[in-house]
């Protein structure tokens, strides 16, 4: 599989995209779920095959723009992060509440989670292994 980078370009009601490595390369569709279309506009410049061609779609966006969207992506990136972090978190406390003797009811209480939660916490590892 050869990947080739396009550039996006909306004018209008359309997007102009041009294959950077063949310049030649140029197609226009109504959405950039459509992006796909250009495969052929390659194919037919590059000589590849059509089934051995990927594109990588970059949206030219005024700057403002892409600034704000790049924040965006990089905050719920984070955010991913920091969720996968609370969940390890969630399950340690739930365990190391329910190993110091209270009851999973009041693991849950203590945790704002339901009892239930607390039982599939502190059961995680011996429902995957076992």
């Amino acid at each position: 599989m050869t990947n080739y980078a396009v550039d996006a370009e909306h004018t209008g009601k359309w997007w102009v995209l041009q294959c950077r490595e063949f310049p030649g390369a140029i197609t226009q569709v109504r959405r950039l779920d459509q992006a796909d279309q250009i495969v052929e506009a390659i194919s037919f410049v590059s000589g590849d095959s059509p089934d051995t061609i990927t594109v990588t779609v970059q949206p030219r966006l005024p700057d403002e723009l892409g600034a704000l969207i790049s924040t965006a992506q990089a905050q719920r990136q984070r955010a991913r992060e920091l969720e996968a972090s609370a969940a390890r978190d969630l399950t340690r406390g739930a365990r190391e509440l329910v190993a110091h003797g209270l009851s999973q009811r009041d693991a849950a209480v203590i945790l704002g989670v339901s009892h239930q939660r607390v039982h599939q916490l502190v059961t995680a590892d011996a429902l995957s292994t076992g």
